[in-house]
């Protein structure tokens, strides 16, 4: 079922760019269990997010890895923390998130369109 259509123009408001992640720590503050991000996306300097996927992910395994970011929603604040991108993943139903994957290895602040 598709939540809600959308126009093109609708979809080219996001901003969806490569990050990579330098830095994650646990974010024991937060209600479930998540990690707290630093991400680099290029020009547009490091951001910080958070993500629920301790369940899916060690924090050995996501350091230096590609994501990619919606880069300019509002930031949201999560138990005192300030997330300023929202990396994106499949959510397949009562499975962890799955972070989505580049083919190739871009620079960090490549756009996706």
């Amino acid at each position: 079922m598709i939540e809600k259509e959308i126009t093109l123009e609708d979809f080219k408001k996001l901003d969806i760019r490569v990050g990579r992640i330098l830095r994650i720590e646990d974010f024991p503050e937060a209600r479930k269990p998540a990690y707290k991000f630093e991400v680099d996306c290029g020009p547009l300097g490091v951001k910080r997010s958070s993500a629920q996927i301790t369940d899916g992910y060690a924090i050995e395994e996501l350091v230096s890895r590609r994501v990619l970011c919606v880069v300019n929603l509002l930031p949201l604040r999560i138990a005192g923390f300030k997330s300023e991108v929202l990396i994106l993943g499949a959510c397949p139903e009562n499975k962890p998130v799955n972070l989505l994957k580049l083919d190739k290895d871009l620079p960090p602040g490549t756009r996706v369109s």
